[in-house]
């Protein structure tokens, strides 16, 4: 059931548009700047009481080369001193919300993301994580999810034998593309061998997960191109595998204009890219989990997905969805409970906020009941391709087909074009529209409008 996806170019070429990714619903486009410190703060006072478990996501914007293609907050810098002012911002930001905080409060995940976490000195990573574990009740046992974004030219097996020590057992690697003239054009210049080592190191060191991410629609990439590249990263038999869709948006992202949309492949190389390649990790036993994301079948998000668990939030698909999320850093995003909250995504102006004692809070909201019935019904479209209208009436309090009469008609289209089955009990998706499952999510978003997609970058 989970492996099938059926490709139906037509089909995807109908319904392929621009939309979120819904790694929270609402999504980060409605947040507002009514929502502050004291509103994270209320909300963690509530999450202390009920000794709710937490994820935690550490930002480290810094990056010593651009990649071009890049739509992250980064900091560009060769200059490494730099990262101390930002590391006592995140010290002082630890200790205001330690206030808040119940140390029974297990830390069921954390994830150090960026920019490129290795930026960090050895040293300076272990002061982080003694900070981490001075501020939050970080787990000793492995039993955590802790994880890292690795850059291959950034670290060596001393730094995967000190992440080790330090308590992480997943890794996470940048890779994109393996052909150097694909690297030459988005100014990544990494070899196999950088990534092998890395990947050797991990699975000798019993890191419990390694994950590599590519990006499809690249410059300078072709259909024949990208499938050696997957050949070589599928040799290296990672646990999980993101296959992401590049956006040129040069009119958003400064660095992207740097990249000539001469070298981009046509739309028509790029849909064969992504066809070719689900095929080659079909047959190479990854099964799709959804948006982007593959995984071994014996991941835990492949399990978790088989056995209804499978989550989704600000960190993507997890296990560890009932978790309050708390973002550290600039342009960090938290999930306390059903608020949402992103710090100052000017560094500058966050590490003047920290350093004067006050949290960087700067854009939130509170989701409503109709919020909440919309992101449950998302989030199990999202994770697993199926919906029992039964259950969202129970828990919400609605009658499923009159809440959502407006869309109805576009559901049952969906239907007759077999991208999804429509029953009186639920829906189901489809082979055919896997996929295609945001643009089904899409329709159950009441802030989406015409205007707001261009934002987005398209499904496929």
């Amino acid at each position: 059931m989970f492996d099938a996806i059926h490709w139906d170019s037509e089909l995807i070429r109908r319904y392929d548009q621009a939309g979120p990714r819904y790694t929270s619903y609402p999504t980060v486009a409605q947040m507002h700047g009514g929502v502050g410190s004291f509103e994270l703060l209320h909300a963690l006072r509530d999450s202390s009481r009920q000794l709710r478990p937490l994820s935690l996501y550490v930002h480290l914007p810094f990056c010593a080369h651009a990649c071009y293609y890049c739509t992250r907050n980064k900091v560009i810098t060769k200059d490494r001193g730099r990262t101390q002012h930002y590391l006592r911002a995140l010290e002082q930001e630890m200790a205001i919300l330690d206030h808040h905080l119940d140390r029974r409060q297990r830390v069921e995940q954390l994830h150090l993301g960026g920019g490129t976490p290795t930026f960090l000195s050895h040293d300076e990573l272990r002061h982080l994580m003694s900070q981490l574990r001075q501020h939050f009740n970080l787990l000793n046992d492995d039993s955590g999810n802790y994880s890292i974004e690795v850059d291959p030219r950034e670290a060596d097996w001393s730094t995967m034998g000190l992440l080790r020590d330090l308590g992480f057992n997943r890794v996470s690697l940048g890779v994109q593309d393996l052909d150097p003239a694909v690297q030459r054009a988005v100014n990544r210049l990494q070899t196999l061998e950088e990534t092998r080592s890395i990947v050797e190191a991990a699975h000798t060191l019993q890191f419990r997960s390694v994950s590599i991410d590519l990006i499809y629609g690249l410059p300078k990439q072709t259909p024949q191109s990208f499938a050696l590249t997957l050949d070589e990263i599928i040799a290296l038999q990672p646990d999980r595998l993101s296959l992401f869709n590049y956006a040129h948006l040069p009119e958003r992202f400064t660095t992207q204009r740097r990249i000539d949309s001469n070298d981009l492949p046509s739309p028509a190389d790029k849909l064969a890219i992504l066809q070719a390649s689900v095929a080659q990790l079909n047959a190479a036993g990854y099964r799709y989990i959804g948006m982007d994301h593959f995984a071994l079948a014996d991941d835990e998000l492949a399990c978790a997905q088989e056995d209804g668990g499978l989550q989704r939030n600000f960190q993507g698909y997890t296990t560890h969805g009932h978790c309050d999320l708390i973002g550290l850093g600039v342009s960090a995003i938290s999930q306390i409970g059903d608020l949402y909250c992103q710090n100052d995504s000017d560094l500058n102006q966050y590490q003047h906020t920290l350093t004067n004692g006050q949290l960087a809070t700067r854009y939130g909201l509170h989701c409503n009941a109709d919020d909440r019935v919309r992101r449950a019904v998302i989030q199990q479209l999202i994770c697993h391709f199926s919906l029992n209208f039964a259950e969202i009436e129970h828990a919400h309090g609605i009658q499923f087909r009159a809440y959502f009469a407006d869309i109805w008609p576009q559901l049952e289209q969906m239907a007759l074009d077999d991208l999804v089955n429509l029953s009186a009990e639920g829906i189901s998706v489809r082979p055919a529209g896997r996929l295609l499952v945001r643009s089904l999510c899409m329709l159950f978003d009441h802030y989406l409008d015409q205007g707001s997609r261009q934002h987005f970058a398209e499904v496929i």
